[in-house]
């Protein structure tokens, strides 16, 4: 699935550097990277610590990941033994290569497939963005279902709950922590973004992750927080579920919707343009496409810039 290139639109201004991520501990071993305010390509990442160190996720620029490494190093001097990409887009896995080849990469099957499809393309979103020197790295242990992680008295569950944010997702569930990372299958106030996966298989995997009972809640972008923000998830896509069924009976255009709907209860969180191009994947679903099914992200991209009035701004 191939990155969208950039659509003809008033451009941008540079974009400000975002702050830089901090490791903390948000659990007896385990700990979080966030990197405020978890907009576009600022992601978080996570660090389990036993007898194997195992790295979730990495950063969208070769600085930023730099950063992780420093941060990561303090706690595991050698690197960490194990990567695990959550899913295939660049802010998750640009910064692979910074840490192999000490460390085996693993991801879901389907992920490691887009990820060669999609390589770098994301750089060329946003050309301004200072990314750096990155080499694309993919992962060389891949599964499909679920994988257990054993690091001394701490396992570490890789399970696949897409397609929901995209086809391949992975979370990670440390259960003796109570400690869940959802990748961008979660999202905490910042607006959450389905255009390459699925609205179904979202409520499915929340619905899954619920049933972990999680106490602590990582997820892909925003904020450290609890359980409530699968909630959260899931209100803002029942709300643009609801627009789209609006939509669709007045015979509106994706774009149509949004702009007549506006942002709503929802103004305030981050990205709110992203609407638009959840609309062009509700609109698919609505009309019968199977979750994760390609749909034409190109033209849902371009609507999403159309809604902010320009090329959204990346911190990278």
């Amino acid at each position: 699935m191939n990155a969208p290139a950039a659509p003809a639109a008033p451009e941008a201004p540079a974009p400000a550097r975002g702050a830089p991520g901090v490791l903390t501990e948000v659990a007896d071993g385990v700990h979080a990277f966030v990197q405020p305010h978890g907009g576009w390509c600022l992601n978080n990442a996570g660090l389990v610590l036993g007898e194997t160190a195992l790295l979730i996720d990495t950063a969208a620029t070769e600085s930023r990941t730099r950063r992780l490494r420093e941060e990561v190093l303090r706690l595991v001097p050698d690197g960490p033994d194990l990567l695990v990409n959550t899913h295939f887009h660049g802010d998750h896995v640009f910064g692979n290569s910074h840490f192999t080849p000490r460390a085996r990469v693993l991801a879901h099957a389907s992920a490691r497939s887009d990820m060669a499809e999609s390589g770098l393309g994301l750089c060329g979103l946003w050309p301004d963005v200072p990314w750096g020197d990155l080499r694309l790295v993919l992962p060389d242990l891949t599964f499909r279902d679920a994988l257990t992680v054993h690091t001394g008295d701490l396992s570490v569950e890789l399970l696949h709950f897409g397609p929901a944010h995209t086809a391949g997702d992975v979370v990670a569930w440390v259960p003796e922590r109570g400690v869940l990372f959802t990748g961008d299958v979660a999202w905490s106030q910042v607006t959450p973004f389905v255009l390459m996966g699925s609205f179904e298989g979202s409520f499915r995997a929340l619905d899954r992750m619920r049933a972990l009972r999680p106490r602590v809640v990582v997820a892909g972008h925003g904020p450290v927080a609890g359980p409530e923000v699968l909630d959260e998830t899931e209100r803002y896509l029942r709300h643009v579920l609801a627009i789209a069924d609006d939509g669709l009976r007045a015979g509106l255009t994706p774009l149509e919707a949004a702009r007549a709907a506006g942002p709503g209860p929802y103004a305030e969180l981050p990205d709110a343009e992203r609407l638009a191009a959840n609309l062009h994947r509700a609109y698919a679903e609505r009309s019968g496409t199977p979750p994760g099914g390609r749909i034409d992200v190109q033209a849902a991209f371009a609507d999403l810039v159309a809604l902010g009035g320009r090329l959204p701004e990346c911190h990278a």
